[in-house]
């Protein structure tokens, strides 16, 4: 990761009951969102989600069990609230006396950045919105772009990812990933499989220092997520906002994870996997192919072969000439789809998924 530019110390942060009208608005959004979405995920993946946001807005500790009738209160009241708000429209968000569109970020954030906090809002998958606000913890300059780190967040979805990029602005939430890390924990602990997330949980000592890892670990991966999303921006450069009115047209789809798999496995290629390679960062890579979706998995399998020869040889030539190769090939491949699109236009998903299923590398 280039150095950066300009580096700014968060100024000292207003008490956050100062700002509550502008906390408000945000969650309201928040839970709009939520309204409208919380069905896309599967039961089994809802229920986790909804009792770890309990879990967050209790301020319960990870390793305490969670009050079972106290939680199944607030999932009925919670799911009663957004049924309630389901076809409301997001609310303007009031920033000292200023109303602003909940999707003007930068206007907002030029203000929140001031008090020492920080805003963001933008579409996920299945083009979801999001939103949340949180602590602001630095904000930096590196060529041309700016990186956004928060700590506690006072507003937040149920998605709630660690990283997300809006055009040159990169912001990572400490706080979500800290959260995501110790979901995937607990996830791995159920069975404990002989796999990566092992390798990865080896590089610290969680039987004994819990806490103390988690917080490492943390502090870790937060690297990682900084240059995926570097590796976002430099995809978005390359392929142009005609990507983003292509995604747009396969929401809830098999084509709609392909085409974001594609695009994913394009940003890595661009800078996650060569920053992680050039610090020999062994615990971030263990955990990069542990946090692999399925399908990122069955279009690059040449990736998950190279991990397995590194793990038994300690040599990552095989995967610094992958990473070279794989650049390439997902940039010729994106091309490839949006020419697609531009042939097909709203009619393009199965065109789409037939050229990434013969393009697997």
């Amino acid at each position: 990761m280039s150095a950066p530019g300009h580096t700014a110390t968060p100024a000292t942060a207003v008490e956050i009951s100062d700002l509550l009208p502008t906390l408000e608005a945000v969650r309201i959004n928040c839970h709009i969102a939520d309204a409208k979405h919380a069905t896309d995920y599967t039961l089994c993946v809802y229920l986790l989600k909804m009792r770890e946001y309990f879990r967050w807005e209790n301020s319960i500790p990870f390793n305490e069990n969670l009050p079972h009738q106290e939680l199944t209160n607030w999932l009925t009241s919670r799911e009663s609230q957004w049924e309630s708000l389901e076809g409301n429209d997001f609310e303007q968000v009031p920033v000292q006396g200023m109303s602003h569109d909940p999707f003007d970020a930068e206007t907002i954030n030029h203000a929140l950045n001031k008090l020492g906090y920080v805003y963001s809002s933008g579409y996920g998958r299945n083009m979801k919105p999001m939103f949340y606000l949180g602590e602001l913890e630095s904000r930096e300059t590196h060529d041309g772009y700016t990186l956004v780190v928060s700590g506690k967040e006072h507003a937040r979805d149920l998605a709630s990812p660690p990283g997300m990029s809006l055009g040159r602005t990169i912001f990572v939430r400490r706080e979500s990933l800290r959260r995501m890390l110790w979901e995937k924990i607990e996830e791995w602990r159920w069975n404990k499989p002989a796999n990566a997330m092992q390798n990865a949980l080896g590089c610290y000592d969680f039987d004994n220092t819990a806490g103390q890892s988690l917080d490492a670990m943390t502090n870790n991966e937060l690297q990682s997520v900084k240059l995926h999303e570097i590796g976002e921006v430099k995809a978005g450069e390359l392929l142009g906002g005609e990507w983003e009115a292509m995604l747009a047209t396969m929401p809830h789809s098999k084509a709609e994870i392909m085409v974001r798999s594609v695009r994913d496995h394009l940003a890595d290629a661009l800078s996650t996997l060569p920053g992680l390679l050039s610090s020999n960062n062994t615990a971030s890579l263990h955990f990069y192919v542990a946090n692999m979706a399925n399908m990122r998995k069955d279009l690059f399998p040449k990736l998950l072969d190279a991990y397995e020869g590194w793990t038994v040889t300690g040599n990552t030539r095989p995967l610094e000439q992958l990473t070279d190769e794989a650049a390439a090939h997902w940039q010729l491949l994106a091309e490839k789809m949006l020419a697609t699109y531009r042939e097909k236009g709203r009619e393009c998903q199965q065109a789409l998924i037939s050229l990434i299923e013969a393009n697997t590398l």
